[in-house]
């Protein structure tokens, strides 16, 4: 309880959601993963603890909209549900070549790109699939601009927290998720590329069947929960620099928070 309670805090149990989600606005942290790349590696990071209770909630705050992002069983207002924020509004729109209507019925929610095949006992081997890259256009680049600006990002800083350049991921020869930014398409948990590992397990040769409207739907969802953690990129950074900047210091610890 000594670091609780010089924290401000009155019990471990009421500490312990607000800790749990600190340490994971920590560990978002693009700084903290490379000043700590060793420890995360060995599956040993080490989390500071703020020394006051109001720096503890403000970072916990951070790590519950992380939480909220990575909870795809529960709708985010403005990301995925109510009214979607700009610089997310334009990311995997689902499109058909020459701006064509979409017809599931004839097979423009086939999966057939080559995203993945069956292997031996029955095991999934991830594809190449068709990814064309490219820069943003004037429109998807007027959204970003529109949506850093209330997120109090420059268009730079939000381009730089999404990738230089964007993808249209295809899901047969006509018809893509148009616009993942490069780092949304790259993103990576427990070593996976989200994206594409899903993408790997619907190949119609696999799942033996078209995507669902809900289906396709799921790639522009996660999508753009993807996109709104990496550009969380820059307030996660900030609040490990306070929290380092005021960390406690555990007795007799030889001033190593």
């Amino acid at each position: 309880m000594g670091a609780l309670g010089a924290a401000g805090l009155d019990s471990e149990a009421d500490a312990a959601a607000l800790i749990w989600l600190h340490a994971l606005a920590i560990g978002y942290s693009p700084r903290y993963l490379n000043e700590n790349r060793d420890g995360v590696r060995s599956d040993w990071p080490r989390i500071p603890l703020p020394a006051t209770k109001d720096t503890l909630v403000e970072s916990a705050s951070l790590g519950r909209r992380i939480a909220s992002l990575l909870d795809t069983e529960h709708g985010v207002e403005g990301v995925t549900t109510g009214t979607i924020r700009p610089e997310l509004r334009i990311i995997a729109g689902i499109e058909r070549e020459g701006g064509l209507p979409l017809n599931p019925t004839t097979g423009d929610f086939d999966l057939t790109a080559g995203w993945g095949r069956a292997g031996d006992a029955g095991a999934v081997m991830p594809g190449k699939g068709r990814v064309v890259e490219r820069d943003y256009t004037s429109n998807e680049t007027a959204g970003l601009a529109a949506g850093a600006c209330a997120l109090g990002l420059s268009r730079e800083r939000s381009i730089s927290c999404l990738g230089a350049r964007t993808d249209d991921i295809y899901l047969n020869d006509f018809v893509c998720w148009k616009n993942i930014p490069s780092r949304v398409w790259d993103y990576r948990i427990g070593g996976y590329q989200v994206a594409k590992k899903w993408l790997s397990y619907r190949e119609r040769e696999i799942l033996g069947r078209k995507l669902t409207l809900d289906e396709v739907t799921e790639v522009r969802q996660t999508a753009r929960r993807i996109a709104a953690i990496l550009l969380l990129e820059p307030a996660l950074d900030a609040n490990y620099e306070a929290v380092i900047r005021s960390a406690y210091q555990w007795p007799g610890a030889g001033g190593v928070s």
